[in-house]
């Protein structure tokens, strides 16, 4: 199962940050450098890869920005589901690559254009995420992609991560759940 954590300015403290990959890594087995209005994103980035290093996480991503992850040597890229032109580039560039969908029809597109992981999102309820798609369409997607899918959004408890890998997830990815 893969256990992907997101991180966020809430759950990732720069001041501590030896002791949050830690506890990350502890749960973990992917990692992706999140904060989305960070003008220092790309400083942060570069020591947030130097330190992840220390730890075991099979994959270690970026947040869109596939010229940073080629830059600063990350093992791949999570894009956002308005960045499906990006994809080929991730790829020619040797980057792994996450896309964020919200439907079946998404994530088909992500796995056409050479996603090797798709998430599907809100799962379940999630703060300002809108309406869960809830479980049956998170079985459909997984039903009808090649490729591994990740569940995501409101992911925070055990009972949670046992539902969503009875409907057939590679693993799961959250914030919440690893903080």
């Amino acid at each position: 199962m893969i256990a992907y954590a997101i991180s966020d300015p809430f759950t990732l403290d720069f001041n501590n940050l030896e002791e949050s990959l830690r506890r990350f890594s502890s749960k973990a087995s992917m990692i992706l450098y999140r904060d989305k209005s960070n003008p220092n994103y790309s400083i942060n980035a570069k020591l947030f890869l130097a330190k992840a290093r220390k730890y075991s996480f099979d994959k270690i991503l970026l947040h869109g920005d596939i010229e940073l992850a080629i830059a600063l040597k990350a093992d791949g890229v999570h894009l956002r589901s308005d960045q499906f032109a990006f994809i080929a580039v991730a790829k020619e560039n040797k980057l792994f690559v996450v896309v964020s969908t919200h439907s079946l029809q998404e994530a088909k597109l992500a796995q056409d254009l050479g996603a090797d992981m798709v998430t599907i999102s809100p799962v379940f309820s999630s703060p300002n995420k809108g309406k869960p798609i809830g479980l049956n369409i998170l079985k459909e997607v997984c039903d009808n992609l090649k490729i591994p899918v990740i569940a995501l959004g409101g992911i925070t408890s055990q009972e949670e991560i046992d539902a969503i890998m009875e409907q057939g997830a590679a693993g799961f990815a959250s914030i919440r759940y690893f903080k």
